[in-house]
């Protein structure tokens, strides 16, 4: 697999999940870095408990320190394949709303959903440094 596609595609999994709703809101800080909410975004207790996070902030800085999620559910105890499979399922709930709203076709949709999980399993491994 391309490591450059695995970064690239991490990267959008990461932001869907995390902000995908956040980004409809015109939001300006003062602060030097936008920190993502995740406090709307259905799932989000649900990432936070498999990540064992007390809270968005906390999983923010985490992944502002570099973490991947994959360390940050082993320091915590928490269980990456829960991670994955509410990566998995968000995405694959996403296809399904772009099939039916035929901005894809049928072909682009099996050749996507094929390698859905194994993309997101990979992102989990996957840190950001900033």
């Amino acid at each position: 697999m391309n490591i450059k596609r695995v970064m690239i595609v991490g990267t959008m999994v990461v932001a869907m999940s995390f902000g995908g709703t956040a980004w409809a809101r015109t939001v300006v800080l003062a602060a030097p870095v936008a920190k993502w909410s995740i406090s709307s975004v259905d799932g989000s207790d649900a990432l936070l408990a498999a990540l064992k996070q007390r809270s968005d902030e906390e999983l923010y800085e985490a992944l502002y320190d570099g973490k991947s999620l994959k360390e940050i559910a082993e320091e915590n105890g928490g269980d990456i394949e829960s991670v994955i499979n509410l990566q998995t399922a968000e995405l694959q709930e996403q296809l399904d709303e772009r099939l039916a709203s035929g901005s894809i076709s049928q072909q682009q949709y099996e050749a996507q959903r094929a390698e859905l999980r194994e993309i997101v399993a990979a992102s989990v491994h996957t840190s950001f440094s900033v």
